[in-house]
């Protein structure tokens, strides 16, 4: 990465900063830590984002883009998964492997609880897996199974060994079983 490719170095910063996220929170990112993990001058995280709230905001969006593309590959699964839940479990399980990754994202969440205008990058997440899940398994049972797997990323944060997809499996066909919207019945 070098001064003549803005670009990369602008994403290297952004990256530097999500890790950051992943590893002290968003409180606890300044410009120093950032330009040290990313190998830039301190100078370049004021030249390429107005203040650390324009970084922090960058990097969130970045974390929310990532969302999407987890959420391509989860529908991808899911098309090619005859089990709704089983596959739900699997990648829910498989996101959990990646702590930093789902630290970020619960930071995420944290921040936009008290920023509103990052809230709309928090819900990528929540809002996308609605969508994937409800042809699938209609309305309701779509937003239960977000909020609850939203509920087991977090409890996660807290536990050293997460629940396994056995026990996601069975939690989310009961979810599912029980929530799922009724068949379309005869117009009357």
């Amino acid at each position: 990465m070098s001064r003549r490719d803005p670009e990369a170095r602008r994403r290297a910063i952004i990256e530097a900063a999500g890790r950051l996220i992943a590893e002290v929170g968003v409180g606890g990112v300044t410009h120093r830590r950032v330009a040290a993990e990313a190998g830039v001058p301190l100078g370049a995280t004021t030249y390429y984002f107005k203040d650390l709230d324009d970084l922090v905001e960058a990097t969130l969006a970045q974390s929310a883009a990532d969302c999407a593309e987890w959420l391509d590959a989860w529908q991808r699964d899911l098309d090619a998964g005859a089990d709704v839940a089983a596959s739900l479990a699997e990648a829910t399980a498989e996101y959990l492997a990646d702590r930093a990754r789902h630290r970020t994202l619960n930071e995420m969440y944290a921040a936009a609880a008290h920023r509103p205008e990052l809230r709309p990058a928090a819900r990528v997440w929540s809002d996308g897996l609605v969508r994937v899940l409800a042809p699938r398994v209609g309305g309701r049972a779509a937003q239960a199974a977000s909020a609850f797997i939203d509920g087991v990323l977090l409890q996660a944060l807290i536990n050293d060994r997460p629940l396994d997809s056995g026990i996601l499996t069975e939690a989310l066909t009961a979810l599912l079983t029980a929530l799922r919207d009724p068949p379309a019945g005869p117009p009357s």
